[in-house]
């Protein structure tokens, strides 16, 4: 039988075809006098770096470092949240634990990260430094995951620290991106190297230097180092550990009246406005408004609640606050608290955070608070005096202080 060739192929197939043939097709390779330095043969000679040695290291990070990219866009849908968010107002401290995870599993990557490039050190210097066009695509797709995973590690860290001298751009905002850049590129790395992962942990080693070092040993110790980070730092947000929290930065117990404080009054430049004896909080609704003063407010029903402060910096701490329930001042100017949202605005004149919407699932619940007392005494001036919110399984951004109006939607 004569077989006939089929039709040519043309048009966009043969284009993409060229394209594939040119991708895949060898460089030439780069003069030899050009590799020197770590370019050269047999400069790296440990034989702990192995391919199992890198797949176990990259199993573990992908785990943490999945960890900490979920709890990380969480938090941030929560304080940017798009139409089809939702956040429950409860259980209370749910936020604590999913930040507080944020921070640990971040900090935790730290040597994880650390162990894993100089397990492929060596590659980054591999000869020739691309053999195709795919393999420097590749490569550079590679370059691309370790930077932006070293930026989120570093901008966290100074997070943190709340050292933003050294970040030019708002953490928030670049932190976020970069996220999104790190798991993309993640993705892609995973899928290009899946096989040869699944092949170097399917045949174990038991090779050992004469010093008797061998990868179990270096895996228990960068596994002990991510552990030794988290008990020294978990105690920020974890209070049995609080004792030995040495690298934590902030001591949840310690501030005014037992709390930490991120703004005080005069970094907020509210001092004098705060401290007015003609003070009003400003409760705006749809069909009518009042005005409150300090007075007013105390002869309100009063209620307590026992709530965590829980900072995105990973801190968090509970106070015992005293105050009248944001859905009763909802309900003073005719709007239904279990259906309303409200925009709660501070007396700041300016900042990211001078006002925050809380939603209706957060106004109708009986913990949302505007307080106007923390532990049976008065706020302190720091703490938002005359009067604060304070609501169940919120970041700590966006507990309002000093408060000067709300304002349920459809008001004029």
């Amino acid at each position: 039988m004569v077989r006939h060739p089929g039709p040519p192929v043309t048009g966009g197939v043969a284009v993409l075809r060229r394209l594939v043939r040119w991708c895949l097709a060898p460089l030439p390779e780069p003069p030899t006098a050009l590799r020197r330095g770590p370019m050269r043969a047999g400069v790296f000679r440990s034989r702990l770096r192995s391919a199992r040695l890198t797949s176990q290291l990259g199993v573990a990070l992908g785990v943490v470092f999945g960890s900490c990219f979920v709890t990380g866009l969480l938090s941030h849908l929560i304080q940017h949240p798009p139409g089809w968010f939702w956040w429950p107002a409860q259980p209370v401290g749910l936020y604590r634990f999913t930040q507080g995870l944020h921070v640990a599993t971040g900090l935790a990557s730290v040597p994880l990260l650390g162990a894993k490039l100089w397990s492929v050190y060596p590659h980054l210097f591999s000869w020739p430094p691309a053999r195709s066009v795919a393999h420097a695509a590749e490569r550079a797709g590679t370059g691309l995951l370790v930077g932006a995973a070293l930026f989120l590690l570093v901008s966290g860290v100074l997070n943190v620290a709340r050292w933003y001298a050294p970040m030019p751009f708002f953490f928030t905002a670049g932190h976020y991106w970069a996220a999104w850049l790190s798991v993309g590129g993640l993705l892609v790395h995973i899928g290009v190297h899946l096989p040869a992962v699944r092949a170097a942990l399917a045949r174990p080693t038991s090779e050992s230097r004469p010093d008797g070092l061998n990868r179990r040993t270096l895996l228990g110790g960068v596994a002990a180092a991510s552990g030794l980070i988290t008990l020294t730092t978990v105690g920020q947000t974890f209070r049995p550990l609080t004792g030995v929290a040495v690298l934590a930065p902030r001591r949840p117990d310690v501030g005014p009246q037992g709390l930490p404080v991120n703004r005080t009054a005069d970094g907020a430049g509210v001092r004098a406005a705060a401290l007015d004896p003609a003070y009003r909080l400003l409760v705006v609704g749809p069909g009518r408004s009042v005005s409150l003063d300090l007075a007013a407010l105390n002869r309100l029903p009063q209620y307590t609640a026992e709530l965590p402060i829980a900072c995105v910096e990973g801190w968090s701490a509970t106070g015992t606050w005293t105050g009248v329930r944001l859905g009763d001042l909802v309900a003073l100017v005719g709007a239904d608290p279990r259906r309303s949202s409200a925009l709660v605005e501070s007396l700041q004149v300016g900042g990211r955070y001078r006002a925050c919407t809380v939603p209706p699932e957060h106004v109708g619940d009986p913990l949302s608070l505007v307080a106007l007392r923390l532990g049976g005494e008065p706020l302190h001036l720091d703490h938002g005096y005359p009067a604060r919110l304070i609501a169940p399984n919120r970041p700590g951004v966006l507990q309002t202080k000093w408060i000067s109006r709300i304002t349920v939607p459809g008001s004029p």
